[in-house]
């Protein structure tokens, strides 16, 4: 112990963990030493055990000295994918947020009358002129925007909403288990492909406290079905003094038709249809951070607004700079073409196959070429192609939508080249900075270049031309243990 804790494995590991942690990783270590060598796996050599165990701290202490929460290239051709964070921010919204972050900031005072003021302010006025609602909050995601609004409108009562809107998001988490946990009852009405108004109607009660809409943005029920119009439920709940929610999950601000992508629908529709709280996410369509953003009509936010759940619930000033920078680019009208996600998603297939070729030549750039056989080393047995493919737009919206992209492709045709392909993809996400996700399927390694920037694409050349490499001078890059294909994004069907 005393001989490996002078070691410069051990001390680098001190140097980033500190001397607690040490002790522990020693400690599985030896653990691990005296297991293999009771399973004659390791030759029972003090110097070559030292050496070996010093390797092990010496790696330890790299990867501890590596954020956990570090950027990374999004090659996997799923724009808002939930496992990568959803949606990118734009450079000068960051800039924004740092500006207003760096020190003090007017978070909760009027400037103007030298007062306390309401952290509402910092988006209110953008949230009501962009969705013409009449009053806005923001709580930390839309999950918190359904639970604050079932807990303030219906705990004690009833909540009633279609069969065919019973959804589950990411994660698990499910629509009736967030009406529960508010104390509120689920009342189910119609069938899983057909709810009208009357049934809505006929579940209508003295102990009804809301009447609630969620938008089937992950999946779709198409054929024999049918839905409610949403001006018929909003004239019922009127009519009935109760508040109709709709929980439109998405976020669209723009109608996203114009671009080809497919219709989703907008909080300015929802709003103007006569939904009396409307409910969306910051971080998917939005292109901003996550957040839950609840807009509506005055008399009903107001009464979500002096909940005491609320205080529990609110964001933080970071969270608030960014979607206030980010809502200033949809009232400028700057919106798609300077918010990473909403770009991504409706530029044109000639933009990413640009991207695709400049990947391609890059990697030639950075000194490697699969034709390559300098030093005696055979070419490398994998193939270079730019091919369509198509992406999807992900975060659990647009489910049957297709975006045209286009991909670098890699493909193994030798004995061991899915061996070789799953090397290469783990090399790329495993000792790349930044990491690139790719995605492996139909026996080849996949880079899709829609929601890579221009920017990303030399970083992605040099990690990708270093993975060759690596391959080319080893031969079979054996990584274990064996790797899983694609990475999924928990909000796809």
């Amino acid at each position: 112990m005393q001989r490996l804790l002078a070691g410069r494995g051990a001390l680098a590991l001190r140097a980033v963990v500190g001397d607690d942690a040490l002790r522990d990783a020693l400690r599985d270590e030896l653990d691990a030493l005296r297991a293999s060598l009771a399973d004659a796996a390791l030759p029972p050599d003090r110097d070559a055990l030292a050496a070996h165990v010093d390797r092990n701290l010496a790696l330890r202490a790299e990867r501890a000295g590596k954020r956990r929460l570090r950027p990374v290239i999004n090659a996997t051709g799923v724009v808002l994918h939930t496992n990568l964070g959803r949606a990118p921010l734009a450079e000068s919204v960051l800039d924004e947020v740092t500006s207003a972050c760096r020190g003090y900031s007017a978070l909760e005072y009027d400037l103007d009358e030298g007062t306390r003021g309401h952290r509402d302010s910092v988006v209110r006025g953008l949230l009501r002129s962009i969705t013409k609602a009449e009053d806005a909050i923001v709580v930390n995601n839309c999950a918190a925007a359904v639970l604050l609004a079932c807990t303030a409108l219906a705990a004690g009562r009833e909540v009633i909403v279609s069969r065919g809107e019973l959804v589950e998001i990411g994660g698990g988490f499910r629509v009736p288990d967030v009406i529960a946990s508010c104390g509120a009852t689920l009342v189910e009405v119609g069938t899983t492909n057909k709810t009208r108004a009357h049934d809505f109607e006929r579940a209508i009660t003295e102990r009804t406290g809301a009447l609630l809409s969620v938008h089937q943005s992950n999946f779709a029920i198409v054929g024999f079905s049918q839905r409610p119009a949403r001006d018929e439920l909003a004239q019922l709940a009127r009519s009935r003094a109760i508040p109709l929610l709709e929980d439109l999950g998405s976020g669209a601000l723009v109608d996203l038709s114009v671009a080809g992508v497919g219709h989703e629908p907008t909080v300015q529709e929802a709003v103007l249809g006569g939904s009396d709280v409307v409910m969306f996410s910051g971080d998917k369509l939005l292109g901003g951070p996550q957040a839950g953003i609840l807009v509506g009509r005055s008399p009903w936010i107001d009464r979500l607004r002096r909940h005491p759940l609320m205080r529990a619930l609110r964001p933080g000033r970071i969270v608030l700079a960014a979607l206030e920078s980010t809502l200033a680019r949809y009232a400028s009208g700057r919106a798609t073409s300077e918010l990473p996600a909403l770009r991504a998603i409706t530029e044109p297939v000639e933009r990413v196959e640009a991207r695709a070729r400049a990947l391609r030549e890059s990697i030639r750039a950075h000194g490697f070429n699969t034709d390559d056989t300098r030093g005696g080393h055979a070419p490398v047995a994998v193939d270079l192609s730019i091919e369509p493919t198509i992406a999807r737009v992900g975060g659990g919206t647009l489910p049957l939508a297709e975006l045209p992209s286009r991909a670098l492709v890699l493909r193994a045709p030798s004995d061991d080249g899915q061996r070789r392909l799953r090397a290469i993809e783990r090399f790329l996400r495993t000792e790349c900075d930044p990491p690139v996700v790719a995605r492996l399927s139909d026996g080849a390694l996949w880079l899709d270049l829609r929601a890579v920037s221009e920017r990303e694409v030399d970083d992605c050349a040099r990690g990708l031309a270093r993975a060759l490499a690596a391959s080319h001078a080893i031969g079979e890059l054996d990584f274990s243990p064996p790797l899983p294909g694609a990475v999924p994004d928990t909000d796809e069907p």
